[in-house]
């Protein structure tokens, strides 16, 4: 009998059975009848269909017997990753493009560029991220002028974002973008103030030492806005307790004091502390900051246990003002909150 493999468009594949292996599908065939011209049912294993322009194999059959399934058996093709979902999926679907607009095979594309054509599939089906050379061994051999080079960033700058709880990514980018900010802590000296050592003792706990150190390295970054040339007009409130908290050695907290005062010295930023003997205020209900902008509305940032909202609905955002107001009415003035920081800088 003769088999043969059709595409989903009805364009005949195969034509006979020849015992041989010629390209790089995994298929497998069920007859619903052993006889012509009934033709046979085909599955692709990755799941999804092919154009008729790529499926053209030629094929090996093992056939067990004539009432039991028919298998093809060859090298998986990279699975197309469709619409991309993520900067690396997007690296791969561009690459794909650019090599098939070129007309090169991944062979020969792999052979020009100095590597695999394994690699090359799995840059292109997204299950790889790219390395900052091959980015730009693409752009050279296809003239991009950086394209790849871009999106190898962006694929950096989501993996930094992707360690985030919940709600920071947006909360740092609406930061940069902030004139202005009043921030109120309760409980540890605010990330935006933070040195290294010191975020690295509030991050650390029940998370690995990589995940610490981009965490780490991302707050610090953030940093870069204390010391643009347009800088945000920044009121910090503290409570005493965030102040007198240890966090890490003697050393990291000497170091973090410092910090503190040296930025209370900048005149786009003022601190001030709310002292313990206040008992009761309007701060005891935890952290927040509101952000101002040149031309959007006011946003606040309130952080919880497993990640972060941003608020910015206008009744809600001035209540928040008013309470800061109300905080910031317990706190002690900005020269006595430096001399506070002073007398405990001296006692460790």
């Amino acid at each position: 009998m003769t088999l043969e493999v059709l595409a989903e468009s009805g364009q005949r594949l195969v034509s006979g059975v020849d015992g041989r292996v010629h390209d790089q599908f995994e298929l497998s065939v069920r007859f619903l009848s052993v006889t012509a011209p009934n033709l046979p049912v085909i599955g692709l294993s990755s799941g999804r269909a092919r154009s008729p322009a790529k499926e053209t194999p030629r094929v090996r059959l093992e056939s067990r017997s004539a009432f039991e399934p028919w298998r093809l058996s060859v090298p998986r093709r990279p699975r197309d990753p469709g619409v991309p979902s993520s900067p690396t999926e997007y690296f791969g679907t561009e690459l794909r493009a650019y090599r098939e607009a070129s007309g090169l095979s991944r062979p020969q594309f792999a052979e020009r560029l100095g590597f695999t054509p394994q690699w090359i599939g799995q840059i292109e089906s997204g299950s790889s991220t790219p390395s900052d050379d091959f980015a730009r061994a693409c752009d050279t051999f296809f003239g991009t002028n950086g394209s790849f080079c871009r999106i190898w960033a962006w694929i950096q700058d989501f993996g930094r974002l992707a360690v985030l709880p919940p709600g920071f990514p947006d909360f740092i980018a609406r930061e940069r973008e902030a004139t202005g900010m009043h921030i109120f802590e309760n409980m540890v000296i605010t990330g935006l103030f933070q040195t290294p050592e010191y975020a690295y003792e509030v991050i650390k706990s029940d998370k690995t030492s990589a995940t610490v150190e981009q965490l780490v390295a991302t707050r610090m970054e953030r940093r870069l806005i204390l010391g643009r040339e347009a800088r945000p007009n920044i009121v910090a409130l503290f409570d005493e307790g965030a102040i007198r908290r240890p966090v890490g050695s003697p050393e990291v907290m000497k170091a973090q004091l410092e910090h503190l005062i040296g930025l209370a010295d900048e005149h786009n930023i003022t601190l001030q502390i709310v002292p313990g003997s206040k008992g009761a205020y309007a701060g005891l209900l935890g952290a927040f900051t509101i952000m101002s902008f040149l031309d959007e509305p006011d946003a606040v940032h309130v952080e919880g246990h497993i990640g972060a909202q941003l608020v910015d609905h206008p009744d809600a955002v001035r209540k928040f003002g008013v309470r800061f107001d109300l905080i910031r009415g317990a706190a002690m003035s900005a020269d006595d909150s430096v001399d506070m920081l002073r007398t405990i800088l001296e006692k460790l």
